[in-house]
């Protein structure tokens, strides 16, 4: 799909550099097809050597010939960044964001382009084992969207909203949601510890069985509830029985339920701050 189309990156940290390598490293893009742009002149030379690509702390110039204009810059750069590229962009150009809570009118105002993709993925697309739930304005053609598609696919799997409002609450369950495992994963792991294990190997014993009960329960195929897995690894008064009590007694679920409730309220009023702040010219 990327072959012989160019790609900008505007802003390089960390999400910005996991979708260079899924790119390079599925096929899609070839790395003189791609530009990256970011204002630490050593992180340039980082992902010239790195990747091959081409690389400058000059916005305008990365975005101008591109076909697909990538938004990875943080939240509170995205105004000067828009500032720097406005009217320059091609005619046909996708914009491809990925800053959280800036919502998709106050991108094509700051930029004077219509057609935008917005998405939210999460670290696990580092390795191209993420989720991205992504939405795209109403100018943005079929093939742009299959060009989305290349992107996204590039980090891993991706589900597509219709309604922008959905983002908010991916940015609480998905987007957020590899902080809630790896808190989990961190009891289990000290938990372990306190009982008599060597740190490495109640490490490992984690992170196996996760990765072993995530893949279990996908194997299945949608067909089995994940409730009824857990009955499964439950006997009558047995050891998993007594642990489940004590997680539900604690309210284990409810502050689950709260927190991803906070994150996506966060989520929400960043949005709203978002749009209120947007001046008419920006």
């Amino acid at each position: 799909m990327f072959i012989n189309r160019k790609i900008a990156f505007i802003g390089s940290g960390v999400m910005g550099e996991a979708m260079i390598a899924g790119l390079l490293r599925q096929g899609s893009a070839k790395p003189d097809s791609l530009i990256a742009a970011d204002p630490r002149p050593e992180r340039t030379v980082e992902l010239q050597a790195r990747y091959g690509l081409t690389a400058t702390s000059d916005n305008a110039l990365a975005a101008r010939d591109a076909e697909v204009v990538v938004l990875s810059v943080k939240p509170q750069s995205l105004r000067k960044a828009m500032a720097s590229m406005k009217g320059v962009l091609q005619h046909q150009a996708l914009v491809f964001s990925i800053v959280a809570g800036s919502p998709i009118s106050k991108i094509i105002d700051g930029l004077a382009h219509p057609a935008v993709v917005r998405c939210m993925p999460n670290t696990p697309a580092q390795i191209g084992e993420g989720i991205t739930v992504w939405t795209a304005s109403a100018a943005v053609t079929e093939i742009q969207r299959q060009m989305a598609l290349s992107v996204l696919q590039a980090m891993g799997e991706e589900v597509h909203v219709e309604e922008e409002s959905f983002l908010d609450m991916a940015t609480a369950l998905s987007g957020t949601g590899p902080a809630y495992v790896f808190l989990f994963m961190e009891a289990l792991v000290d938990a372990g510890v306190h009982l008599g294990f060597h740190r490495s190997v109640a490490e490992k014993l984690v992170a196996q069985t996760v990765l072993g009960s995530a893949n279990f329960y996908i194997s299945r195929g949608g067909i089995s509830h994940l409730a009824s897995l857990r009955n499964q690894v439950t006997s009558p008064a047995g050891t998993t029985a007594a642990a489940l009590y004590y997680l539900e007694k604690a309210g284990f679920r409810t502050a689950i339920s709260r927190a991803i409730w906070a994150a996506y309220e966060r989520s929400h009023e960043l949005g709203k701050s978002a749009r209120a702040h947007a001046p008419e010219n920006d």
